[in-house]
């Protein structure tokens, strides 16, 4: 569009999005890493072997690789869902998880009574803090982790809870913002389906991990303590799945991003097929943020 005589570039018309078959090209021109775990580096069942091997090329270069996730466990459980799973603890320098945040931010309400909603393996997100666990009606606020049953459930099936919820005007925590996540072959919902249903009934969220800035605070402390001196945001690279998530945050925080294209948001992820760069422009063509590029699959 024109102003007067100056043009200005409409921020959403911009240079094609490079997709890159291999990270090598990019590395270089970062001290640090912040890598999402799914959908990265694993699909919740197995691990990728290409995203483990940048990891742990890009470490043996001096860089360093601190894992961002949204997952609602403190990062010890996450580093030994991670060993199960098969992802090598020489991949990566640190884990900081949405969990870590979440305890922070529950911390701060000592003594108060809090309804957990969400399965049971979630609970060591509160251990040894001042709460104490209560129904919706005799509790403060709500704790959201998770779906009960996440192979199963779908958000519709919360509709009456989170009505009773809305009704005691409860605010919610929500441990984990990611919409759905990818487990093997599938789809599954997370807590922030559950926070985005109760949001639309009037309820007040409040969110500990990505995009919001919490977490990264904590993941750049990380780096910093493990580097032992701050590192410029400008060397330091995002890399991630997630539009809403990875991409928004890493925007947010002043930060480069690789975008990586998982079953997330494409079809078709898991097959040999070149990423189309028509249809990756097009997923991000009504938005103001870019990643500096992308991959179908993390590689070196």
């Amino acid at each position: 569009m024109t102003v007067g005589s100056v043009e200005i570039q409409d921020p959403r018309i911009q240079q094609k999005i490079p997709v890159l078959s291999s990270i090598a090209t990019l590395a270089g021109g970062y001290d640090a890493w912040l890598g999402d775990i799914w959908g990265v580096l694993h699909n919740g069942e197995r691990p990728s072997p290409g995203a483990v091997d940048s990891c742990r090329r890009f470490r043996e270069a001096r860089g360093i690789v601190v894992l961002i996730s949204n997952s609602p466990r403190p990062c010890g459980m996450v580093e030994a869902q991670l060993a199960h799973i098969g992802v090598p603890a020489n991949c990566y320098d640190a884990i900081v998880t949405s969990g870590d945040t979440t305890r922070n931010v529950v911390a701060q309400r000592p003594g108060e009574r809090v309804f957990h909603l969400g399965p049971e393996r979630d609970k060591p997100l509160i251990e040894g803090l001042d709460v104490k666990l209560d129904d919706v009606e005799g509790a403060e606020y709500v704790l959201c982790s998770g779906l009960y049953d996440d192979m199963r459930e779908t958000p519709d099936d919360y509709a009456e809870l989170l009505a009773r919820m809305r009704s005691r005007d409860l605010p919610m925590i929500c441990a984990n913002p990611d919409l759905m996540v990818e487990k093997g072959d599938r789809l599954i919902y997370c807590a922030g389906a559950l926070a985005a249903a109760y949001e639309k009934l009037g309820g007040k969220v409040i969110y500990t991990g990505k995009p919001h800035k919490p977490i990264y605070d904590m993941a750049l402390a990380c780096i910093a303590e493990i580097k032992g001196a701050a590192v410029e945001r400008a060397n330091i690279l995002c890399i991630g799945d997630g539009v809403k998530t990875d991409m928004a945050g890493a925007a947010a925080a002043g930060l480069d991003a690789l975008f990586i294209a998982s079953a997330l948001h494409f079809d078709g992820a898991s097959n040999d097929a070149p990423l189309d760069a028509d249809t990756l422009n097009a997923l991000f063509s009504e938005s103001v943020i870019k990643p500096v590029a992308a991959q179908k699959r993390l590689m070196w």
